[in-house]
């Protein structure tokens, strides 16, 4: 028997429309093998979305912050000059000739990079672009959605965007740790083929204590990374000393003189300079973490300092010593070698746990957005709710990351795969910005191109030297992005025919509740709680407890969940009830994408709108469906096994929207698609 769609296919059906995600009925958190009801969550502030127990955490000092920011925030940018000069320098080595004014050239392109795209870009206008305090390209995409009324193509660029951040993903953790191990061939050469299994076992240890959670790691991790950028600014001062003429390469025409002088090969040297900015897209993701004036004051206070001081000093160094392979282990005397390589492996293992915080909070929006099935979501503490742990992907990312590591075995080759992925998505980023600037800050279209278009111009050549790279490696955040636009694609295609075709069987709830009016069924005490994506439409679970069981409650609520386009569901909007009859109440509520959906919990909420109910006589009633696939699908055989694996994976809707296992009964149905 054919039931009415789930609520993932309410929530995919609207996204796939390209409609906003805040009308009744898109909530895209659902899944079809997980049952019948509105998907939404987030990570809202409030007791609401705190753990059973927990209390809402003390308010945490400005400086805390700070520090904490320099942890989380800059990790994977402040682990760049390990590699960044070193590589940038390779196309001017070409010739076996190193002249003075390509060096500076080099440190030139890095230091404006890091003035255009991090300073300007993002610390002073991205960091400016929240969405209720949130930041990231989901949220940007979901802001400029908001102000266009709904687009199908600012949609496709969060969707695209999403997908590259994943393949920085997988490839940060890979070349941080390599290039921080590394060091140690140069304590002695006996180490030489133990880099890759001392970095194979630190990847995999970190990936197995992310289940434990960050907030002990997390409090650790902020006072090494101030450790480790006094460092980098200690071990160049004395070369910057040695050399002051290392300051010239603030003058752009040593920028502009090396890219005009050096044709085609200009361009593979910006692809190796981008390896300097390539963290600069966390700094606008992790807003809602830190705030925007913690950030800033982390960037221009500690972080920028010091790396414009490393980058100097490993100029200083070349310019004396052009045969110098490793510029930036080579700043610090022998006696120093071995401490600098235990520290920058600590601060390579904070970059990776950046990115992958990341991508666990990139992943729930996703979820919530409709994009992806319902996975497990863990809370990893009581009193912050944004600190996550998704099992499924962790494993993902910890497979993807060594299978790199092991193929590619030293960061040099892998530098060839970094950047592509980096260059997408800030040049997405940039191109939503301008949407908002234009249609959300009411500026004229032309200010909004006079103040983006510069970083899109930059960027687009930053794209244009990091394809130079596709065949040596930098394929991989491509397969590993264009995989990710097949699954995402898959399921919103998937859960929108699901619901087209369950839908020629449903029953108008108000005509239900009409003729249950006329001809009453027995009714026993008690409150149910049937879950729904269509508020309109009766739940298939309520039709199927009709038809087996022959009863009805005396109160029977008929919920829907929402996800709206902000982080955070307004308090006051969060939860509302209408009655429809004596014994029959719809009841909607509503979830910020980052939020975490308690729907026990925010159903007291009602009690201040005169509703009673004992949640210990309350029954949940889901449908979970099995799902088939059809002789005449819309869908190629291949994309059916897709979207039924990925169905057959999503996570319990009773874990997901946090309903007591004890008080759930489910329906269970076969459906084909």
């Amino acid at each position: 028997m054919t039931q009415s769609a789930s609520s993932s296919a309410a929530a995919a059906q609207p996204a796939a429309a390209g409609g906003q995600t805040d009308k009744p009925g898109a909530s895209p958190a659902g899944g079809p093998a997980a049952g019948e009801g509105g998907g939404a969550v987030p990570m809202p502030a409030g007791a609401l979305d705190l753990p059973d127990g927990a209390q809402p955490h003390a308010p945490v000092s400005f400086w805390t912050l700070v520090v904490g920011s320099v942890g989380v925030v800059y990790g994977d940018i402040g682990t760049s000059p390990l590699y960044a000069f070193r590589e940038a320098l390779g196309p001017a080595r070409s010739d076996n000739i190193l002249l003075a004014e390509e060096v500076l050239g080099t440190a030139s392109l890095i230091l404006w990079a890091l003035l255009l795209i991090v300073t300007i870009k993002y610390v002073a206008i991205l960091l400016r672009m929240d969405n209720n305090g949130e930041g990231g390209i989901l949220s940007l995409m979901a802001l400029a959605r908001k102000s266009l009324g709904g687009s199908r193509i600012v949609f496709t660029l969060g969707l695209l965007g999403a997908s590259l951040f994943y393949g920085d993903a997988v490839i940060t953790p890979a070349i941080s740790v390599l290039s921080a191990v590394e060091g140690l061939k140069l304590v002695t050469p006996a180490f030489e083929n133990s880099v890759l299994p001392i970095t194979v076992a630190i990847i995999v240890a970190l990936f197995l204590v992310q289940s434990r959670g960050t907030s002990k790691v997390a409090a650790f991790f902020g006072p090494i990374m101030v450790v480790w950028f006094l460092a980098l600014a200690l071990a160049a001062l004395p070369h910057i000393i040695a050399n002051p003429s290392v300051f010239w390469a603030f003058h752009p025409w040593y920028a502009v003189h090396y890219l005009l002088g050096h044709g085609s090969g200009a361009l593979v040297a910006l692809g190796a300079v981008f390896l300097a900015v390539t963290g600069a897209e966390a700094l606008f993701a992790d807003l809602g973490h830190f705030g925007r004036r913690p950030i800033q004051v982390a960037w221009l206070g500690l972080v920028a300092p010091c790396l414009v001081l490393n980058y100097l000093g490993q100029t200083a160094l070349v310019l004396a010593k052009p045969d110098t392979t490793d510029p930036f282990y080579q700043l610090v005397p022998e006696w120093g070698l071995i401490p600098m390589v235990i520290l920058a492996t600590l601060a390579t293992v904070t970059a990776s746990q950046a990115v992958i915080t990341g991508a666990f909070s990139l992943s729930r929006q996703a979820i919530q957005l409709g994009l992806l099935p319902r996975l497990e979501i863990r809370h990893t503490s009581e009193a912050h709710s944004g600190q996550i742990y998704l099992p499924q992907i962790n494993t993902l990312l910890l497979i993807g990351v060594v299978v790199l590591a092991v193929l590619f075995r030293s960061s040099s080759a892998l530098a060839s795969a970094y950047g592509i992925a980096v260059t997408g998505t800030m040049l997405l980023t940039a191109s939503l910005s301008f949407i908002v600037l234009w249609r959300y800050w009411r500026w004229s279209p032309i200010a909004a191109a006079a103040a983006i278009m510069p970083f899109i111009v930059v960027e687009f050549l930053f794209m244009l030297s990091n394809l130079l790279k596709v065949f040596e490696g930098g394929y991989v955040p491509l397969l590993v992005a264009g995989c990710l636009i097949i699954l995402m694609w898959t399921w919103v295609r998937g859960v929108t025919i699901l619901f087209n075709k369950t839908r020629k069987t449903d029953v108008p709830l108000t005509e239900l509740v009409g003729m249950l009016e006329k001809s009453p069924p027995h009714h026993v005490r008690g409150t149910a709680v049937f879950l729904t994506s269509d508020p309109e439409i009766a739940p298939a679970a309520l039709l199927h407890n009709l038809k087996h069981n022959k009863v009805l409650h005396e109160k029977n609520v008929i919920l829907t969940v929402e996800t709206v386009d902000t982080p955070r569901s307004n308090l006051a909007d969060k939860v509302r009830i209408e009655p429809i009859g004596p014994h029959f109440s719809k009841v909607v509520m509503k979830f910020g994408y980052m939020e975490t959906p308690n729907i026990p919990k925010t159903l007291t909420l009602l009690r201040k709108q005169g509703f009673k109910f004992d949640i210990m006589a309350t029954s949940f009633f889901l449908s979970r469906r099995s799902i088939r696939p059809a002789a005449h699908s819309g869908m190629p055989l291949w994309q059916d096994r897709i979207f039924i694996t990925l169905a057959k994976n999503a996570n319990d809707a009773t874990d997901f929207f946090q309903i007591p296992t004890g008080r759930v009964v489910e329906v269970g149905t076969q459906v084909t698609v």
